[in-house]
């Protein structure tokens, strides 16, 4: 199982427009992408402008095709202009999880 965990900053009072912008990819990670097998958005309760995600695909051609969709790259066109920092991504293979 192939993993991106990405690590967002937001900047301050942006915080409301990157949660609304993840959350619309997830709703269509959830509707047209049966390859991505979970899509996990986390805000940070002691720093709310910090997001994380955890994402889980069947295989490579899955990945390939989440990131270059037309959502990721309107999340990006959203995110860029908010964004405290660069994003932060790690590609990994999961070692473990439970179901």
């Amino acid at each position: 199982m192939l993993t991106i965990t990405a690590i967002i900053r937001a900047r301050r009072g942006s915080e409301q427009t990157m949660r609304e912008a993840l959350l619309d990819v997830a709703a269509h990670v959830r509707a047209n992408e049966p390859g991505t097998l979970g899509f996990y958005i986390a805000q940070g309760g002691d720093d709310p402008r910090l997001f994380t995600t955890y994402e889980r695909f069947a295989d490579r051609a899955a990945m390939d095709r989440h990131n270059g969709s037309d959502v990721v790259a309107r999340f990006f066109a959203i995110a860029r202009p908010i964004l405290d920092g660069e994003v932060v991504l790690v590609t990994g293979t999961e070692n473990s999880h439970k179901a």
